[in-house]
């Protein structure tokens, strides 16, 4: 199947020719650049440009700095140290706000927010060492979320590795394959010894950004060499613009055939965020179901009649109803892998003649579900659906009405509302935070993840983010800041008590006044991990954690907190974190006995024959997030 691959219209990057990134010569970002031309300009054709002033003499971490601003970076997060001190001081004296974190990986977390929430890539700085360590885990998450980020470390000179420097980044004591150079973690890496090699650095990452997907990347530089200085150094000059990728007419034709055959579905993942118009208009002209992954929430109006709910961890069991009374011929999934935590590989969510799957990346389609006939389609969700929309014809079967996402009725509080149940925290939040504010609302693995997916509902895209590919704890608690920061409003994080001990950045929100807003599901347990055993059968383990005043510990911090122990003093809490202009945090102590949310997952267990307690020996192993 063929493909085209077409520029967008937005503006190329930095036409001119640089000679050393003068340091009066900032530019905005990739996509603010304007063109800059001399009177050779002809017949519409843009003549090189030189920049005729003699440009000051520059450090390899300030041209570095200045390369970034020039790539579109706003913001850099991590935490300083010794080996990198002029990077540092390169990237505090240039256009980026430059933010100092209390642990690298939570730098790296709020990094990979700040993406989502800006579209632009940011930075994460680390020094030598355990700087470069800590901060893999929010890079594994960068990479597996889909954001462009780019990591600068400090690693130990050439003439003392291999004599026990502090700190000492070499291959001497640590492995270079995967870490120093690209692979499974890093799309690009390199160690950066000498300003020579600036311009082609430059140009990797200008055409790499510029692509569609994510891009991770890793510049290591040695101490020494980032205050050598940049002489006769000639950086090319770019024209890129921002890439799409273009679906073939062959793959339409064959798409509007497909689709034409018989009633479809749509499967929405989080990589269809920038086509929610188009995913409804094709909706309401075919009449067909919408579902949607974990990370694709509000893409589709979960308030929409055609909406059937959401699938995989924290899902819904009116998504296997429809399979099972109403299952179409094929299902066309738009912007998401199929992984575990979005199909739990289930087969009753198969389609009766296989799936349409597009993609931006063409080793996805076809591999979640080998088993099942799969036509791949690589392309950009939204160009794929603008033309799909101009050859489909309307489907007759649009009166099809369709099972709705189920949620319990609340009981009401007895005399005495405590603890607080988790479900009446949750309407409480829809309420305050999800219709009563435009607040990002970032949910934590665990717990978090399932009654937040579960009970909350969007009707718009961009409002709700949780990590499914890695799912570190730690990744709400601080990609809050980043959230919030870079969308320049609210953002929330529904969290458990046990990442809130793991990893959080308070103080970090405090100094930049960041008004980021903590949720703490306080149950005084690793409560998934603690249900999950239960529920399991297995006995002995322990995931039973000491009781924690957080609100105390994030006024000691200097942020504006609160305890919630009754369900009556919810919605007031929420009303003042919203209203407050600091930090917040609101303590809430949750029932831990009441079981999160399980059902589309446990029917789809049972639709594949697999039982999950002691009693019965499971056809297959079964971890606790799957009961």
């Amino acid at each position: 199947m063929s493909q085209n691959y077409t520029a967008s219209n937005s503006p190329p990057i930095a036409p001119e020719s640089y000679n050393e990134f003068p340091s009066n010569k900032y530019v905005e970002s990739v996509s603010d650049v304007s063109h800059q031309v001399d009177e050779s300009e002809k017949n519409g054709e843009i003549q090189p440009f030189f920049y005729h002033e003699t440009p000051p003499v520059l450090s390899v971490a300030d041209a570095i700095a200045q390369m970034l601003v020039s790539l579109g970076v706003n913001y850099a997060f991590g935490v300083a140290g010794g080996a990198m001190a002029s990077l540092w001081g390169a990237l505090s004296n240039s256009n980026i706000q430059v933010l100092n974190f209390r642990h690298e990986a939570g730098a790296a977390f709020a990094a990979t927010e700040a993406y989502f929430a800006s579209d632009r890539p940011s930075v994460v700085f680390t020094t030598a060492g355990p700087g470069i360590t800590n901060a893999l885990t929010g890079l594994f998450a960068a990479r597996g979320e889909g954001a462009k980020v780019i990591l600068l470390s400090a690693c130990t000179s050439a003439p003392q590795r291999g004599r026990w420097a502090i700190q000492e980044t070499s291959t001497y004591t640590l492995p270079s394959g995967g870490i120093f150079t690209p692979g499974a973690l890093f799309n690009y890496a390199i160690t950066i010894e000498s300003a020579a090699q600036l311009p082609q650095i430059f140009r990797k990452l200008a055409l790499a950004l510029a692509q569609p997907g994510g891009f991770v990347a890793h510049l290591s530089i040695p101490t020494a060499v980032q205050t050598s200085l940049v002489e006769g150094v000639a950086f090319p000059q770019l024209d890129v613009s921002h890439c799409q990728v273009t679906p073939s007419s062959e793959a339409i034709a064959k798409s509007v055939e497909l689709l034409s055959s018989g009633p479809f579905a749509i499967w929405v993942g989080f990589g269809a965020r920038d086509a929610a118009d188009e995913i409804r208009q094709l909706a309401e002209r075919s009449g067909a179901a919408v579902m949607c992954s974990p990370r694709g929430k509000g893409i589709f109006p979960e308030d929409h009649r055609q909406f059937v709910g959401v699938t995989g961890l924290g899902g819904h069991a009116s998504v296997l109803t429809y399979m099972e009374q109403q299952r179409p011929l094929h299902t066309l999934v738009l912007g998401t892998r199929l992984g575990e935590p979005t199909s739990f590989w289930s087969s009753a969510l198969v389609p009766e003649r296989g799936f349409i799957h597009v993609d931006i990346d063409p080793e996805v389609p076809g591999v979640a579900y080998p088993h099942v006939e799969t036509f791949g389609v690589r392309s950009d969700i939204k160009t794929y659906l603008q033309e799909l929309l101009q050859h489909l014809p309307g489907n007759p079967l649009a009166h099809l009405s369709f099972p709705r996402p189920e949620h319990q009725a609340i009981v009401p509080a007895s005399e005495v509302d405590y603890p607080v149940r988790p479900e009446v925290l949750m309407a409480a939040i829809q309420k305050i935070v999800v219709e009563g504010s435009d607040a990002i609302v970032m949910a934590e693995c665990g717990n978090s993840f399932t009654w937040s997916t579960h009970l909350l509902q969007f009707a718009q895209a961009n409002r709700y983010r949780v990590s499914t590919g890695v799912g570190a704890m730690g990744h709400a608690v601080t990609g809050v800041l980043g959230a919030a920061l870079a969308n320049n409003t609210k953002a929330v994080g529904i969290v458990g008590d046990g990442a809130m001990l793991m990893n959080n950045e308070i103080s970090t929100a405090v100094k930049y006044k960041i008004p980021a807003i903590w949720i703490v599901l306080n149950d005084a347990r690793y409560n998934m991990c603690h249900q999950g055993m239960k529920i399991l059968g297995l006995k002995g383990a322990d995931a039973t954690l000491p009781p924690t005043n957080f609100a105390m510990i994030a006024r000691g911090m200097g942020a504006e907190a609160i305890v919630v122990v009754r369900e009556s003093d919810i919605e007031p809490a929420l009303e003042q974190a919203i209203a407050s202009n600091v930090p917040f945090l609101i303590d809430v102590v949750i029932d831990g006995d009441r079981l999160a949310p399980s059902g589309g997952r446990n029917k789809s267990l049972a639709a594949q024959g697999i039982k999950s307690n002691s009693a019965q020996t499971p056809a297959k192993p079964v971890s606790f997030p799957s009961v």
